[in-house]
C-alpha cells in the first residue's frame, strides 16, 4: 500500500488514493463542492486540502458539520493524522471544538490560539453576528453535509460572510449527494459560492479499486390476513371522509391514490375556501386532518407492522378522549369502524408483520456465516426501532438502538454523548448490529459494514445514498 507523503500529515497514515489526490488538486484552485458516495473518504480529502492550505498560507482552518457527533468525529480524525510545523506534534490548543455547550468567552479565547476549529454552524453564525471574532484569517472553510445549505440554514450565512471578509478565502463543500434535481444542486452551489464541482461514483475507473462488490437484494413481503383486514377498515374510513369532501364540491383523490402530494393539492383547495371566508372550508380542513391521520395509519400498517399501528392508534385514541383533542381526532376515534378496528387489535398478542422475523433471520444468517460482521438496520420510526431491538434481543442478537436526541412521551432520546459512545462501541465490535433511525445516515463513522438492511423503502435520494454507503467500501 502506498501512503500520502506530506510534511503536515503523519507518515504512513493516510492511504494514497488517486481520486482523492486529483480532487484535492482541483479543490485547491477554487471553491469546490466534492460529491463522493458515503465511505469513499470525503474527510480524507478535507485533511489533504487543509494540510496544503496550512503549509502555503498562514492562518486558520474552520470545519463545519451539522451535529456535535460529526464535529467530534472530524476533530478526532484530524488529531490522528495532522502534524504542524514541518512534522512537529500539534499543541492541544491547535485544535478546538465549538458547539452550543461552549461558553462565548471561552470561544473567543480559544479562537485566538487555534489553528483548526471544528464547529456546528449555528455557533459560528452567532459569533460572527455578535462580532466576537473575525474570519479574516481563515484560509479554508470546510462545509460538511453541504446539501443542507438551503433556505435559512446557517451554512448559507457563514459562506457569504466568509467569502466577503476573509483575506484569502477558499471553501470546500462535501456531500454524498447534493440533491435530487438540478435546481436544488444549483441552489446549494449559489449559496456556498461554489465555482467547481468534483464528482465521483463507484463505477469510476479511479474509484473502483476501493469498492468491494456489493450485492443488493430485494425481498418481497406479504401481509397476513389480520393486517389486510386492518387496511380494509382504514381504507373504508378514508373513503367516507373523501366522500364527505366531494359532497362539499372539492376535487378529491381516489382512495387508492391517497399520496402526500394529492393531500397537499386538496389542502390548497381548502385554504382557498378558508381565505374567501366560506364556512365549508373549516369543515373540510377537519376532514383533511382525518385523512392525513388515516394515511399515516395505512403507511404504518403496510411498512412497519401491527405494533407500530397499535401504538399510533393508542395515541390517537388518547388524543380523541382528551378535552384538548381536535375535532378531527374526536370524530375519527368515535367512528364505529375505527372502534371495531381497535377492538380487533386488542386481540393481537404479538407482532403480525412478517418483516420483523425476516429481518431477524437475515441478521442471524449473516452472523452465523460471518461472526465478525457489522450490520446496520435502518428504520424510519422510533417505535419500529424499539420493536426490532426487542425482537433481535429475544433471538440472542447483540444490538443497540440509535436514535436522535429529542424525547417524546415516555420515550427518551439519546444525548450526543450517548450517541458517540454507542458508535464507539459499535466500531470496537462490542456489539454487531446497530438499529438506527435517519439520525444514523449522515456521517456515521463505521470503517466497514458488511450488511445494511432498509426496513422500508427510502423516499429521499440523499438518504438512500447515505444508507447504501455504509457497506461495500474498502478500509
Amino acid at each position: 500500500m502506498n501512503y500520502v507523503t506530506h510534511p503536515l500529515i503523519r507518515p504512513e497514515s493516510i492511504e494514497e488514493r488517486r481520486y482523492q489526490l486529483a480532487i484535492t488538486l482541483r479543490a485547491l484552485d477554487a471553491n469546490t463542492m466534492v460529491v463522493l458516495p458515503t465511505g469513499l473518504g470525503k474527510t480524507a480529502v478535507a485533511l489533504l486540502v487543509a494540510a496544503s492550505r496550512l503549509r502555503s498560507h498562514p492562518g486558520k482552518v474552520l470545519m463545519l458539520a451539522p451535529t456535535k457527533p460529526l464535529v467530534e468525529q472530524h476533530l478526532r480524525f484530524f488529531k490522528q493524522f495532522l502534524l504542524f510545523e514541518e512534522g512537529s506534534e500539534p499543541e492541544e490548543s491547535d485544535f478546538i471544538m465549538f458547539t452550543g455547550d461552549t461558553p462565548p468567552d471561552k470561544r473567543v479565547e480559544a479562537w485566538e490560539a487555534c489553528r483548526i476549529c471544528f464547529a456546528t454552524p449555528q455557533v459560528i453564525k452567532n459569533d460572527c453576528l455578535a462580532g466576537r471574532y473575525s474570519l479574516s484569517d481563515v484560509v479554508l472553510l470546510v462545509v460538511d453535509e453541504c446539501h443542507r445549505a438551503v433556505g435559512n440554514y446557517a451554512y448559507v450565512f457563514i459562506a457569504g460572510h466568509y467569502c466577503t471578509t476573509a483575506k484569502d478565502p477558499l471553501l470546500l463543500a462535501m456531500t454524498a449527494s447534493p440533491g435530487g434535481d438540478l435546481e436544488k444542486v444549483q441552489d446549494v452551489c449559489n449559496n456556498l459560492h461554489i465555482a467547481a464541482v468534483e464528482t465521483r461514483v463507484e463505477t469510476d475507473e479511479d474509484v473502483r479499486p476501493y469498492i468491494h462488490e456489493r450485492e443488493i437484494q430485494y425481498i418481497d413481503v406479504y401481509l397476513p390476513e389480520e393486517l389486510q383486514a386492518a387496511l380494509l377498515s382504514l381504507r373504508r374510513l378514508v373513503e367516507s371522509r373523501l366522500a364527505m369532501l366531494a359532497k362539499l364540491d372539492f376535487q378529491v383523490p381516489k382512495p387508492d391514490k391517497l399520496s402526500i402530494k394529492s393531500l397537499n393539492l386538496l389542502n390548497a383547495q381548502i385554504q382557498q375556501r378558508i381565505q374567501s371566508r366560506d364556512p365549508t372550508g373549516f369543515t373540510a380542513a377537519s376532514l383533511h386532518a382525518e385523512c392525513m391521520k388515516l394515511r399515516h395509519a395505512i403507511s404504518l400498517t403496510e411498512t412497519q407492522g401491527s405494533e407500530a399501528l397499535k401504538l399510533y392508534l393508542d395515541r390517537l385514541s388518547a388524543e380523541g378522549a382528551s378535552s384538548t383533542g381536535s375535532k378531527a381526532s374526536k370524530r375519527l376515534t368515535n367512528d364505529p369502524i375505527y372502534l371495531g378496528l381497535v377492538e380487533e387489535m386488542s386481540r393481537w398478542s404479538k407482532e403480525l408483520h412478517p418483516k420483523v422475523a425476516i429481518a431477524c433471520e437475515l441478521v442471524q444468517a449473516q452472523l452465523a456465516a460471518h461472526p465478525e460482521s457489522r450490520i446496520i438496520v435502518f428504520a424510519t420510526y422510533r417505535d419500529t426501532v424499539q420493536t426490532l431491538v426487542d425482537a433481535f434481543s429475544e433471538c440472542g442478537i447483540a444490538c443497540e438502538r440509535f436514535v436522535g436526541q429529542a424525547s417524546r412521551d415516555a420515550e427518551r432520546g439519546l444525548t450526543q454523548k450517548e450517541q458517540i459512545e454507542i458508535l464507539s462501541r459499535f466500531r470496537s465490535g462490542e456489539f454487531r448490529c446497530l438499529i438506527a433511525t435517519s439520525v444514523g445516515e449522515e456521517g456515521l463513522d463505521v470503517p466497514s459494514t458488511d450488511m445494511v438492511i432498509f426496513y422500508e423503502a427510502v423516499p429521499s435520494e440523499i438518504r438512500s445514498i447515505q444508507r447504501k454507503g455504509r457497506t461495500g467500501r474498502s478500509g
